[in-house]
């Protein structure tokens, strides 16, 4: 995933939620996070183009292999396998984390 993107997007946020951080609703914020990390799981899967390729990204990333092979093998379109246990297990919350994606429903975030 290009750096770029990722610094952009957490600027964004970090703006978002100052904004709207003190809304009513938290619920709406952890949908929120949830969406942009479905979303980022569902540019990775694309940009991992083809059946090897993906298989090797999600065994690189620890998926066991059946699950990787059946992952991999899927015709499933590009938002649906975003949810998929296997695309998920190999790109959690924490990997998001790591690469500086900043938490809009975290309290301690603003």
């Amino acid at each position: 995933m290009p750096v770029e993107r990722v610094v952009t997007l957490a600027q964004y946020l970090i703006g978002w939620r100052g904004y709207f951080g003190f809304c009513q609703t938290p619920r709406v914020l952890s949908h929120l996070d949830a969406w942009i990390r479905r979303r980022l799981r569902m540019f990775l899967w694309r940009q991992w183009q083809n059946g090897p390729n993906r298989f090797a990204q999600l065994r690189r990333r620890g998926v066991p292999k059946f699950n990787a092979a059946v992952a991999a093998g899927s015709p499933t379109g590009f938002w649906r396998m975003s949810s998929h246990p296997a695309v998920q297990q190999a790109l959690r919350n924490r990997f998001f984390d790591s690469i500086g994606l900043p938490r809009v429903a975290d309290a301690s975030f603003a």
